[in-house]
C-alpha cells in the first residue's frame, strides 16, 4: 500500500514508539487542528459518536482539509490532526487512494476502541467522498 509521504512518516513513527509515547504523540496531533475559517460549511460524520465535522476542498489540484472536533475529545481530534498532517496539500488521487484501514499495523488499535476506529474510518470515507465531488 502506497500512502502519501507525510502520512506514511507519521505511521512509521507510531509503529516505532512504545504505547505510552504513542498516546502522547497522538495528542500532539490534536494541537495541529486549527479552527475552520469563517464561512466554511462543514459536514458532520454521523458514524462518529463524538461530534466530528469536516470539509475537504480541492484548490489548484491540491486537497485542503478543515475539521472541527471538540477539545474535550482529544484522541478523536488527534485523528483529525493526523489526517490533516498526512493529507493536506496532496493531490486528490493520492487522498482517494488511502484505504480506510490505513492505520493498521501502526499500533493505533492500542489507543482506540473498535467502535471509535469504525467512526474514524467513516470520517476518512466522508472526506474522500467530498474530494470526489469537488473534482
Amino acid at each position: 500500500m502506497s500512502l502519501p509521504p507525510r502520512l506514511q512518516a507519521a505511521l512509521d513513527l507510531f509503529r516505532a514508539l512504545p504505547k505510552e509515547l504513542k498516546a502522547q504523540v497522538l495528542l500532539d496531533y490534536a494541537k495541529k487542528v486549527p479552527p475552520p475559517p469563517p464561512g466554511v460549511e462543514l459536514e458532520r460524520v454521523p458514524e462518529c459518536q463524538t461530534p466530528f465535522f469536516l470539509k475537504a476542498e480541492v484548490e489548484e489540484g491540491r486537497v485542503r482539509l478543515h475539521f472541527m472536533v471538540p477539545d474535550e475529545a482529544p484522541t478523536v481530534k488527534a485523528f483529525a490532526g493526523l489526517l490533516k498532517e498526512g493529507l493536506e496539500g496532496e493531490p486528490p488521487e493520492a487522498v482517494l487512494a488511502v484505504p480506510p484501514g490505513f492505520y493498521r499495523g501502526a499500533g493505533l488499535e492500542e489507543l482506540f476502541t473498535p467502535l471509535r476506529l469504525r467512526g474514524l474510518e467513516a470520517a476518512l470515507l466522508r472526506l474522500q467522498d467530498q474530494v470526489r465531488k469537488a473534482l
